[in-house]
């Protein structure tokens, strides 16, 4: 059968049905979402990522596809490899442009290799490393993707490197106070005091969502995400334009909860909605409260999973102080290949040091659970 290897540099000539049939209902995997970032420049050449799709049609229909993009930079990505970039500068070697596999700014797991049967996976992976060598990229990096395609990626030789982040499962609970009666006692205290210091401040909530988030709200939102940024002496990868065309073209993906004080708003959590699972994506405010932080992004998107019956709620990148919240260590995961066969084995040897390190770090947080144990009450 005539299979035909594509490399797009956008996805606007790609149909998005046939696109997202292979994107399994992952909101950052659907066609919208990728060809937003590149058609409201966030995430084109100019900010150093240069899309160079994969796209496998068998008789012409897509039957596999991989968002790629050669980059110029390591920002933007949350899986760090400075420290590679610059072993590679100081033995006098290029290491960008190097080829990456990702969702621009967004540290979630989710499908890569978007494949009609495992088969494609192989010849996808094949092509990303033909691809890398007709760039000349120095290597190729696969971030957070899938157990399917991790599986795929481990049997084409891609070298493996864990992370952590927090997420919060749900247990089916009730309410609220069923979820917290699980706590061990003095986290549960804590809990229910950090949220009380809020509501005595005169600080209320509304989790907006459809067509009561509107265009007013989301521009409050994104002058509280640029706080966020500037406070660390940084600048916001994603625009106004790219939030307020997300939700015009999927006004059910997005839920903003939405702090205020006597009718003002001072703050609010951006998250993103999937089928079974909710996203803590982004936060901001225009005055410090304390406790506010926590209610705003954890403590009210937990009681809406609840409210909702979504099944969990990944609290983002990093972060163990999330833990205090109910959510708990779990292990994410990168693949990596390098052409360089020298650095190759020196990263193999860095990453195996790494990694058990990230065993012993999941370890030692696993035994800070906030949780109750046997006989605690």
């Amino acid at each position: 059968m005539p299979l035909e290897i594509e490399i797009a540099p956008a996805l606007d000539a790609v149909p998005a049905a046939e696109w997202n049939a292979l994107a399994d209902k992952h909101p950052f995997a659907q066609h919208h979402f990728l060809h937003l970032l590149q058609e409201t420049a966030c995430a084109k050449p100019d900010t150093g990522w240069t899309p160079c799709h994969v796209l496998l049609r068998e008789h012409g229909v897509l039957q596999g596809a991989v968002a790629a993009y050669l980059k110029t930079h390591s920002r933007g990505e949350f899986v760090f490899d400075h420290s590679w970039a610059q072993a590679y500068h100081q033995h006098g070697l290029d290491y960008y442009p190097k080829l990456v596999v990702s969702v621009p700014f967004t540290p979630v797991a989710g499908p890569r290799l978007l494949a009609s049967k495992p088969a494609h996976r192989t010849l996808l992976i094949q092509a990303l490393m033909a691809l890398a060598q007709q760039t000349q990229a120095s290597s190729i990096h696969v971030l957070f993707p899938a157990e399917q395609d991790l599986t795929a990626l481990k049997e084409a030789g891609f070298m493996v490197r864990e992370n952590v982040q927090f997420h919060w499962r749900n247990a089916n609970y009730a309410d609220m106070d069923a979820f917290l009666a699980t706590m061990a006692q003095e986290k549960r205290k804590k809990f229910k005091q950090d949220r009380k210091k809020v509501q005595a401040a005169g600080i209320t909530f509304a989790w907006l969502e459809g067509h009561a988030l509107t265009a007013k709200t989301l521009e409050f939102f994104y002058h509280c995400y640029q706080n966020t940024y500037e406070r660390h002496g940084g600048r916001p990868y994603l625009s106004l334009e790219f939030f307020l065309r997300l939700h015009q073209q999927a006004p059910n993906a997005l839920m903003l909860v939405l702090a205020q004080r006597q009718g003002m708003p001072i703050a609010c959590a951006l998250n993103v909605r999937g089928p079974d699972v909710l996203y803590g994506r982004y936060w901001g405010c225009v005055e410090p409260v304390p406790g506010l932080h926590f209610e705003t992004c954890y403590a009210q998107s937990i009681a809406y999973c609840i409210e909702r019956g979504i099944t969990s709620f990944e609290g983002g990148a990093q972060g163990e102080h999330k833990m205090s919240r109910g959510l708990l260590p779990v292990k994410t995961f990168s693949a990596h290949w390098v052409a360089n066969r020298r650095f190759a084995e020196a990263i193999a040897e860095f990453l195996q040091r790494e990694t058990q390190a990230v065993e012993e770090y999941v370890e030692v947080l696993e035994q800070s659970s906030p949780f109750k144990r046997q006989g605690q009450g």
